[in-house]
């Protein structure tokens, strides 16, 4: 009888101190992929979020505009158009509101405004020693477009320094525009006149750069590259009657050298670090 009762005490003895050393070997197995995982997670995570381009909190206040005209005087850049007597004027003005709820993280307001007007007087177009053509031309043309637009937008940030001066921007837009449009051509009882209204619904991604020029005031470069969009046109006659629609969607990217915003922001805020 002692011999079995030294036998339950001794197997007992013997259970306890395996299952006391299999999590030791568990954890030492786990000690292990940590030792062996560490050096691969430090190579994976480059920190890239540590170099902060915008605080969280901070509200920022910006405006791009733009202007650009085409006269009868920028004539020499076109050589194969003669007599030239035309004015074309594009104006673009959009200020933007946003807040940064996450360090180089921000969402935003923007609101534009849009005019485009331009008439042609004559332009002859000079085909030179091409055979068997006839020179042709265009007068009295013009065009009116003016266009308000509304988006919500959400940028990325990514520091490309320590000391946050220079940074990546990564855009997106969602974006809705109307405007009407009118064109005509001849004068007096040969005038005729044609008028659109416009609707367009777009997504689109605007990556660009910004750099701080003062501690509170960033110079942005941002560019359209396209992404999905909708559109669609109304086109009516002089008496008002609905004479054609067109529907068009896609998806399309694209780097659009028209769609390039500079503007200024400013950055308001109690405690940057």
């Amino acid at each position: 009888m002692r011999r079995f009762i030294l036998m339950i005490v001794a197997a007992a003895l013997s259970l306890s101190v395996v299952s006391a050393a299999e999590p030791t070997a568990i954890s030492a197995d786990k000690g292990e992929q940590k030792t062996r995982f560490l050096p691969m997670r430090q190579r994976i995570n480059r920190n890239i979020d540590q170099n902060k381009f915008v605080y969280k909190g901070e509200v920022m206040l910006g405006l791009t505009a733009s202007y650009g005209s085409l006269n009868s005087q920028d004539s020499d850049l076109m050589l194969l158009l003669d007599n030239i007597n035309m004015g074309l004027r594009s104006t673009t003005v959009k200020p933007f509101f946003a807040y940064s709820y996450r360090d180089n993280m921000a969402v935003g307001l923007r609101f534009g405004y849009e005019n485009i007007s331009g008439e042609v007087g004559n332009i002859d177009l000079n085909l030179g020693l091409i055979a068997d053509m006839e020179n042709m031309g265009l007068s009295n043309l013009g065009l009116r477009n003016e266009s308000f637009m509304w988006s919500l937008f959400h940028r990325n940030y990514i520091g490309l320094d320590r000391r946050g001066i220079v940074g990546v921007i990564m855009e997106t837009e969602l974006m809705v525009k109307s405007g009407t449009s009118t064109m005509w051509s001849g004068s007096g009882d040969d005038l005729s006149r044609s008028d659109s209204r416009n609707f367009a619904a777009r997504l689109n991604f605007n990556p660009g750069m910004g750099v701080y020029v003062f501690p509170q005031v960033c110079l942005t470069v941002t560019v359209g590259v396209g992404g999905l969009y909708y559109n669609n046109i109304r086109q009516f006659d002089m008496s008002g009657v609905e004479t054609g629609r067109r529907d068009r969607s896609g998806l399309k990217f694209k780097l659009n050298i028209a769609d390039i915003q500079i503007g200024l922001v400013a950055h308001l805020w109690n405690n940057k670090k």
